[in-house]
């Protein structure tokens, strides 16, 4: 046992991969065994981590989840910022903007109102929640856009780490009502071709969510919304640190 202690405390950030390597195996299997895919697997592997993370904290006393617990302390370099914005602008470089272009100013336009329509829904939430203060409302609003948008915008601007988390669980509540509503919406939407695929994914944003929603309802559609569900995410990350926080430092 000293010696496996001593392997993975040198080795803490391969462990880490590991762990999350299993995790998502094991979310992917739970959503295909037991939700028919109706609950991504990513949002399953989301929920298990914030559980991880709270269960490290109650058992270190600490203040950084299950990275404050010496076995998994790899997690504070794969969770940090570093690995954080690698993952969202890979995430971005893997759409093409040329294909992005056949919807025309429609595509662009769907952006910009899901970006801010999920915003102000997520403000007005945060506000019946009792937040005022411009940090927190702007990180909640951001994370009614997506679950990766909430805690990039949050780091940015200083939010708590309470108000960051409450900003991932939005964003995974909004990736589950998306993927297992969109089949039940979208005959009455006109959601079967692929350019009303490209500005619902536009619209929702939550990129794991029109993928799954989509893959339930016509597999053929799903390139096309997880095309401009990726650019949305970009744009989040951009407007809601930026422009976003100053129009709600200006309002509150």
């Amino acid at each position: 046992m000293e010696i496996l202690n001593k392997f993975l405390d040198k080795n803490g950030l391969i462990f880490a991969f590991l762990v999350v390597g299993v995790i998502v195996y094991g979310s992917g299997l739970i959503s295909k065994k037991l939700t028919n895919h109706k609950i991504p697997g990513s949002a399953i592997a989301i929920i298990i981590g914030l559980l991880l993370a709270y269960l490290g904290g109650l058992y270190s006393g600490g203040q950084k989840g299950l990275a404050d617990v010496p076995l998994f302390s790899g997690f504070g370099l794969m969770g940090g910022a570093m690995f954080r914005d690698f993952a969202v602008v890979s995430t971005a470089l893997g759409a093409s903007l040329l294909v992005m272009r056949s919807t025309g100013w429609i595509g662009a336009l769907s952006l910009l109102l899901g970006t801010l329509l999920s915003f102000l829904g997520g403000v007005g939430v945060a506000l019946l929640w009792g937040y005022t203060d411009a940090v927190s409302l702007t990180t909640l609003g951001a994370g009614a856009c997506t679950y990766i948008v909430g805690p990039v915008t949050g780091a940015a601007i200083g939010a708590s780490s309470e108000v960051i988390a409450l900003s991932i669980a939005a964003g995974v509540v909004k990736t589950i009502v998306v993927t297992i509503g969109t089949p039940f919406i979208a005959k009455y939407i006109g959601l079967n071709n692929p350019h009303t695929a490209m500005i619902f994914g536009g619209l929702m944003g939550t990129t794991s969510g029109v993928t799954a929603g989509l893959a339930a309802t016509d597999p053929k559609l799903v390139p096309y919304g997880a095309l401009t569900a990726t650019f949305y995410t970009g744009l989040g990350c951009l407007m809601c640190p930026s422009v976003l926080y100053l129009l709600m430092r200006m309002a509150f």
